[in-house]
C-alpha cells in the first residue's frame, strides 16, 4: 500500500508526518463509536495490513500490537451513544476522529480520512479519501486500531449485559441481537435514535 499523495505543497521533499483516520462502529446499535489516529513512519510496509473489513478477527489482533509498537504516534478516540443519539452518527463519528487526534501527542502537518465527510481539526489540511482504508497504510492501520479497540470494549460490555451476544455481533444488527431487545428490552449502551426492532 501506498501513503496517499502530498496534500501541502512543499518545496522540499520533507517527509510530512500524516495522520490516517479511520472509525468503526457507525453502523452499530449499541456501543459508542470509536476512531483511530495514526502517524505511520515513512515509507512503511506490512503484507497483511489491508482495510480492517478484509481481515480475519485472528488477523486484526495480530496487526494491533504491531501498529502500536511501530507508528510514529497513534491515538483512539472515542464518542458515546448518548453522543451518538444527541448529534446523530456522522457528527459524533467526527467527534470521535478529532478525539482521536487530540491523543496523538504529535501534530501532524496533515491528516487522511477515509470516506467522504470530514471537519476541519485545527488549522490542519486534510482530505477525505472514499475507500482509503483500502488504498492507504495509514487509514488502513487506523481502521485496525479503531475496529480492535472497539471490539474489546464491546467483548467487555457482554459480561455487563449478557443476552444480547455483544461478544460476537460487536453490537451490529444481527437478527440475534434485534430478537435480544425484543425479548430484554434495551439497556443503557443502546442508540436509541437507531431502529432497534
Amino acid at each position: 500500500m501506498k501513503r496517499p499523495p502530498e496534500i501541502l505543497p512543499t518545496a522540499t521533499t520533507a517527509f510530512i508526518l500524516e495522520a490516517g483516520c479511520d472509525e468503526a462502529g457507525r453502523g452499530c446499535l449499541a456501543g459508542p463509536v470509536c476512531a483511530a489516529a495514526v502517524i505511520l513512519p515513512d515509507g512503511y510496509t506490512n503484507p497483511l495490513l489491508n482495510d480492517s473489513k478484509k481481515l480475519t478477527e485472528h488477523q486484526r489482533e495480530q496487526l494491533r500490537p504491531i501498529i502500536e509498537r511501530d507508528a510514529l504516534a497513534w491515538g483512539v478516540g472515542w464518542a458515546t451513544n448518548e453522543e451518538i443519539d444527541d448529534i446523530n452518527i456522522l457528527n459524533a463519528s467526527i467527534l470521535a476522529m478529532h478525539r482521536a487526534l487530540d491523543s496523538l501527542g504529535v501534530q501532524p502537518g496533515q491528516i487522511a480520512v477515509d470516506g467522504n465527510r470530514f471537519k476541519p481539526y485545527r488549522d490542519i489540511p486534510h482530505v477525505t479519501i472514499v475507500k482509503g482504508d483500502g488504498k492507504y497504510a495509514n487509514i488502513a492501520a487506523a481502521s485496525i486500531l479503531a475496529k480492535t479497540h472497539r471490539d474489546e470494549w464491546m467483548r467487555r460490555a457482554a459480561i455487563q449485559h449478557p443476552g444480547y451476544r455483544w461478544e460476537v455481533n460487536k453490537g451490529y444488527p444481527t437478527a440475534d441481537h434485534r430478537a435480544a431487545i425484543a425479548e430484554i428490552g434495551t439497556t443503557p449502551l443502546h442508540r436509541l435514535t437507531f431502529r432497534l426492532s
